[in-house]
């Protein structure tokens, strides 16, 4: 089993021995075990406090540098006519906890059907699909993009 304790800043694409592939809620986990895509175990163990993103890279206690995924999960994109719409579903979701992603005048959030009644209710039109998920860190949590070089995590868009 391969064993993961830090992250790889300086690795490239063409470095990556193989993909791990989790949902949003395991890539919040610091501690877990998990297959890559190869069917070969891994065993993470982070510092804790960080979130995986889509493109991170990490590095086995062994030398391989491991590639995240954003796995596809069934998630809702609430859209509106006006931004001031929009900015009452951002606060309701908000008040609420929910892990939203923003892009292009939508939010996205995991599919649950007691917050698609609550957005409808507001005057969302909801798109239920299955795409990656990658929620805003949060307030308090480092920001940072990363550039389309390979490096670290990717923050996906959506339409």
């Amino acid at each position: 089993m391969l064993e993961v304790r830090a992250r790889h800043a300086a690795a490239t694409a063409k470095q990556v021995h193989a993909r791990l592939r989790l949902p949003f809620d395991l890539r919040q986990k610091s501690r877990l075990r998990a297959k890559l895509e190869s069917g070969e175990e891994v065993a993470i163990a982070l510092p804790r406090g960080q979130v995986l993103r889509g493109g991170d890279l990490l590095l086995a206690q062994s030398g391989e540098v491991i590639e995240v995924v954003a796995e596809t999960e069934r998630v809702m994109d609430a859209a509106c006519a006006s931004p001031e719409a929009l900015a009452r579903i951002a606060y309701h979701l908000g008040n609420r906890h929910v892990a939203v992603q923003l892009a292009n005048g939508a939010i996205r959030f995991a599919a649950d059907a007691v917050l698609r009644k609550m957005v409808e209710g507001l005057g969302a039109q909801v798109t239920e699909i299955d795409a990656p998920f990658e929620p805003e860190a949060g307030a308090y949590a480092p920001h940072h993009r990363h550039d389309e070089s390979g490096h670290g995590g990717r923050i996906h868009e959506f339409k």
